[in-house]
């Protein structure tokens, strides 16, 4: 399967505008979770390749920001196009490297044309506002222009969608853009900055607004302590956040972070099941529980526990497991074994813990890919909310924990450190208006009867706490990647002070 694996993604790449040759080398493997092995080699970047990056796409801003807007926009909306045009490339290469299924890899295909649909309509609408002057012949007015060059870190479990949302927004408002991805999905980022590149030449914008930067840990940090990159929008772990940010702010640089998410979904005593129980395992079990959205913990009235968790499991038990690009298939499998030893060593301290294996947890082998790791969902009853299920593991793990009403449902949700999304099945209204507002909910996301995962490019996207607070795609979210100018203008012919002031 390697070979023919191989030979498939070599296609890919070449559909995808791709000189195979050009990035052929041997400083880093690009592997596929289908099989566990290598692919093929890649170049990567040096702490010198890096910074030259940097250095071009600077001057590429330079030019860029003098483009009206409106003009601007042509670019994402020629990137849109193309990826259209090669929507089943790209998709084939993402369930290659992040072994989603073929309709989550298309899902995320078309993310990222919608962000480019969305980007070009914002690039007419980037309003400020103008505002009454106290003195008379003065007007105030507030304009927003470009950072400079953004830099866009990203992870393995969304590896094109989120590099989207931050280069659309990031062209249509002025900026250039690096780009450092997950080095364990080196071949989409590639892929991306390929039709990325063909639609700058299509419109004639600068040719490095683009740039792409391959390889390990320190080469991003020549990315995240460069004075030159104005914004740098970091999606991972908690961890890598606390990292990112101190660093960035050491230099008075501005840090949009997407982090960790613990994410639980409350369901009520007047919860319609038939919606609640499909809803939870999509959100659970979806891209085998590697979604930063992913639902980890689902707090259940204990009237109905029983009830939802025999439904759960007995929809667990049908879930097909296997070949991603097999159309019936619903989880494929984890990233890594280092993804498969920490879902492990999770449930053995669930079970420490009080914990009662419901279902899943098993690792599931086949013969032609002994080196990948799939593995059955797993559902967990939990006494109570103890260690491990208040940390996040990036895999397919819910807890499950009841309570007696809905304060305590809501205290239950907000005590974990994370507060990305959130959800509630419910039929009272009273209920859903409750957890939604202020004093329900803490997180940037909340849902009313659908699942925690499925965002779409419409909101802005992001979380608190932990999560990093940092807002991407939807609504304002354009606005992290502008500087704000408020500007004063006197047409009275005489020198009038703020506030009263007379100097004479």
């Amino acid at each position: 399967m390697t070979t023919d694996l191989t030979a498939r993604t070599t296609d890919a790449l070449r559909t995808l505008g791709v000189d195979v040759d050009a990035i052929s080398g041997s400083d880093l493997d690009a592997r596929s979770p289908l099989t566990g092995q290598s692919l093929f080699g890649l170049k990567a970047d040096t702490a010198e390749s890096t910074a030259q990056a940097i250095d071009a796409a600077y001057q590429a801003h330079l030019a860029w920001r003098e483009v009206p807007a409106p003009v601007r926009g042509q670019t994402v909306a020629r990137l849109g196009e193309l990826l259209t045009e090669h929507k089943q490339a790209l998709a084939e290469l993402v369930t290659v490297e992040a072994g989603k299924i073929k309709s989550e890899a298309l899902g995320e295909v078309q993310e990222m044309i919608d962000i480019c649909q969305f980007a070009q309509g914002l690039s007419r609408q980037l309003y400020g506002k103008t505002m009454p002057s106290e003195r008379a012949g003065h007007r105030l007015q507030e304009s927003w222009h470009p950072m400079g060059v953004v830099g866009v870190i990203s992870a393995f479990n969304f590896p094109v969608a989120v590099w989207s949302w931050n280069t659309a927004l990031a062209l249509v408002t002025g900026n250039a853009v690096v780009w450092k991805p997950s080095e364990a999905t080196s071949l989409t980022a590639i892929a991306c900055t390929a039709l990325l590149d063909r639609a700058i030449a299509d419109t004639e914008a600068p040719s490095d607004l683009g740039k792409l930067i391959i390889g390990d840990r320190a080469i991003g940090e020549v990315l995240v302590d460069s004075p030159k990159v104005a914004v740098v929008s970091a999606t991972g772990s908690t961890r890598m956040g606390r990292e990112v940010g101190p660093r960035v702010a050491a230099r008075f640089g501005r840090s949009i972070l997407e982090l960790g998410g613990n994410n639980a979904a409350v369901v009520a005593p007047s919860a319609d099941l038939a919606v609640a129980v499909p809803s939870i395992v999509f959100a659970a079990a979806g891209t085998a529980g590697q979604r930063c959205t992913s639902t980890r913990r689902l707090i259940v009235h204990e009237s109905v526990a029983d009830e939802v968790v025999d439904k759960l499991a007995k929809a667990y038990d049908s879930l097909a497991i296997g070949d991603p690009f097999d159309e019936s298939t619903l989880v494929g499998p984890l990233i890594n074994a280092d993804s498969y030893e920490r879902m492990q060593q999770s449930l053995a301290e669930a079970k420490e813990q009080g914990g009662e294996l419901v279902t899943g947890g098993d690792r599931v082998e086949f013969d032609h890919a002994p080196e990948g790791h799939w593995v059955k969902p797993a559902i967990v009853r939990m006494p109570s909310q103890t260690d491990v299920v208040m940390r996040e593991t990036f895999a397919p793990i819910l807890y499950v924990i009841t309570y007696t009403d809905l304060a305590e449902a809501i205290e239950l949700h907000n005590a974990v450190p994370q507060g990305l999304s959130s959800g509630i099945f419910t039929s009272d209204q009273a209920e859903a208006e409750r957890f939604i507002s202020a004093a329900g909910a803490d997180c940037g996301i909340v849902n009313v009867n659908t699942g925690t995962s499925g965002a779409e490019i419409g909101g802005a996207f992001g979380g608190e706490k932990e999560t990093g607070g940092g807002r991407e795609s939807g609504t304002d979210a354009w606005q992290g990647y502008m500087r704000r100018q408020t500007t004063t203008i006197n047409y009275s012919g005489t020198v009038q002070l703020a506030q009263g002031v007379d100097f004479g």
